[in-house]
Formats: structure tokens, sequence, C-alpha cells
């Protein structure tokens, strides 16, 4: 039964905040990525607890279709290192930050650290990407998951509102809220 917590005792997940996705005119922009960004900052001053901050990094192997898709998206083929996909807010010190070369970041380590929550809470970019195939894992998995529509952006804003309205046919495990109506909820 969904006894829902307050959104403090949520781990709170950020998702690919990077320049990778705020440059103006990258293959990869986000419209949209400073005002999510602005809730992003919001949503992490107003949770007390450490969260979980993912870095998407190209794997400089690119097994299987990654090398077809990297000679789509050619600015991308960078050092994992590059500058390029540096954070664009500064995590908390004790936040946890993890990088990987999926889109989807419920990985090894995210589930690990989400195991003693029940609820998460996302926001980040690109919600039709890498927010959009983080949420569905965890959903698998058993978690509710309530994304902060504002607190993310899309590779264009139609991309953004198809995710969130695709992640919200699995209400009740999936909840869309905006930063509004889940801190003054507190």
């Amino acid at each position: 039964m969904n006894t829902s917590p307050s959104y403090a005792e949520t781990l709170l997940v950020i998702i690919d905040m990077q320049k990778a996705f705020q440059l103006d005119g990258a293959q990869w922009q986000c419209p949209g990525y400073d005002s999510a960004a602005t809730q992003v900052k919001q949503l992490r001053a107003a949770h007390p607890g450490p969260a979980v901050w993912t870095q998407f990094v190209r794997d400089p192997h690119e097994e299987g279709a990654w090398q077809d898709y990297y000679d789509k998206w050619h600015q991308y083929r960078i050092k994992p290192n590059d500058p390029m996909w540096h954070l664009t807010l500064e995590p908390e010190p004790q936040d946890t930050l993890i990088k990987a070369p999926t889109f989807g970041k419920w990985t090894t380590e995210l589930p690990k650290i989400a195991n003693e929550y029940q609820h998460i809470t996302v926001a980040g970019v690109a919600t039709d990407y890498c927010v959009l195939s983080t949420v569905l894992p965890a959903v698998d998995a058993g978690k509710y998951v309530t994304v902060v529509s504002d607190a993310c952006a899309g590779a264009t804003q139609q991309a953004h509102e198809q995710a969130l309205k695709l992640m919200g046919m699995l209400e009740p495990m999936v909840t869309i809220t905006t930063t509004d109506e889940l801190l003054g909820s507190r």
C-alpha cells in the first residue's frame, strides 16, 4: 500500500544535469534546461538527506549499437573526462555521484542506494531518455517514483510532455508533480 512519505523521506535522484544537455546549439541540447535547473536547485536545497546525482559519460569502447549511435551524435564522441560531461550544478558533500554510459541509471549502484527507500523522487534530463529509462526499472523493482515535471527537460518540449504522459500512465506507481506541489506538501 502506498503511504506517501514526506519529500524529506524519499531518495532524491538528479539525472544528468550536464553541459552536454545545456549548451546552445549542442546536438543534445534540451530546451528548458535552465528552467529545470532552477527547479532542481530548489529541490536539492529543500531536501535534508543525501541525494544521488547521475552523470552520463561515453564508453570509449562503444560496444554494439553504441558505435552507430555515436556516428550519428558525433559531437559526443569525446573522452569521459571532457568538460562537456561536467555537471552544471554542484552536489552537496554528502551526495553520491554515479557515472554511467547508459541512458538508464538504474544499474548496479542506484538500486543498492535506493534499497532502503520505498519512494524516490526524480528530476533531471532528458525526460524522454535518461529520466524515462531510469524510472521504468525503478518501478519494476517495486519503487514508488515521483517525477517532478518542471525539474525535468526533454530533447523537445513535445518529447518531454509525451514522456511525462507515458510515465503518468503508471499511476499509482509513478506520480507526476511540480516543484511547488511537492514542496508545498512538506
